[in-house]
């Protein structure tokens, strides 16, 4: 199920669209209500993340991939409601992140250039690092964010039991937004669909599957996802106590 929201933007001569995944269900934050609508500061969770990409000029249009049963909740009461008007399509996702995507990136218009995707539970992105990936993908076709790992990792076996230290200079901790061309990230997705690539951790791993080089950027520490109780308490704290 598609929805038509906002500006008609799906013809037009378009160079960046974000595709932004919502359609998780949250099942560890304990909570009845599903976690991107979740209330922060007095507005949907998804509403803050939404809200750097509305304001940026680098982003053209914004396509919101949800569960099927809230696809008309979330035109009303988050796009309308807080007026959105670069987003153009709400629509349903799948069973798994990657499938959520995948529709994602079908429903973006041909004549798009670039493909930004950004989880819809990582309401703390800032304007300022959604232009830095922008702005990188001029030179490297396809970019990431991500964060260099400060503590010490080990591999362990399924007792526990450390098989070996991992060297933490060369490991970073992923992050969204990612920046994709649209054909590059379109065929990755389809690969993985034909090849049942099913272990897909981020859209940078189907990327690198088919033999495309992805740079990192250093994102933000600030740009936490939110999966837990404890998360939406640390993005209310930060959302309460910086101004946007």
């Amino acid at each position: 199920m598609n929805i038509m929201a906002g500006q008609d933007l799906t013809n037009s001569s378009h160079r960046v669209t974000a595709v932004i995944p919502a359609a998780g269900s949250g099942m560890r934050m304990g909570s009845q209500e599903a976690k991107q609508y979740l209330e922060i500061g007095g507005k949907p969770l998804l509403v803050h993340t939404l809200r750097p990409f509305q304001e940026t000029h680098s982003v053209d249009s914004i396509i919101i991939v949800v569960p099927e049963k809230d696809v008309d909740y979330c035109l009303h009461q988050v796009v309308q409601r807080y007026q959105l008007n670069k987003v153009c399509k709400v629509i349903s996702g799948g069973e798994r992140r990657q499938d959520s995507v995948r529709n994602g990136i079908e429903a973006v218009a041909d004549t798009c250039k670039w493909v930004l995707i950004h989880d819809g539970v990582r309401p703390l992105v800032s304007i300022e690092l959604i232009e830095k990936v922008i702005k990188a993908a001029q030179r490297f076709r396809a970019v990431s964010t991500g964060l260099p790992v400060a503590e010490t990792i080990k591999r362990v076996d399924r007792k526990g039991n450390v098989l070996k230290t991992i060297e933490r200079s060369n490991v970073w901790l992923m992050q969204t937004p990612q920046i994709f061309g649209r054909e590059d990230i379109r065929m990755a997705h389809q690969e993985a669909l034909k090849g049942g690539w099913t272990d897909a951790t981020d859209d940078a791993f189907l990327v690198e599957k088919i033999g495309i080089p992805v740079k990192i950027i250093e994102g933000e520490e600030r740009n936490i996802k939110i999966t837990t109780p404890h998360d939406l308490q640390v993005a209310r704290f930060l959302l309460s106590n910086e101004p946007r």
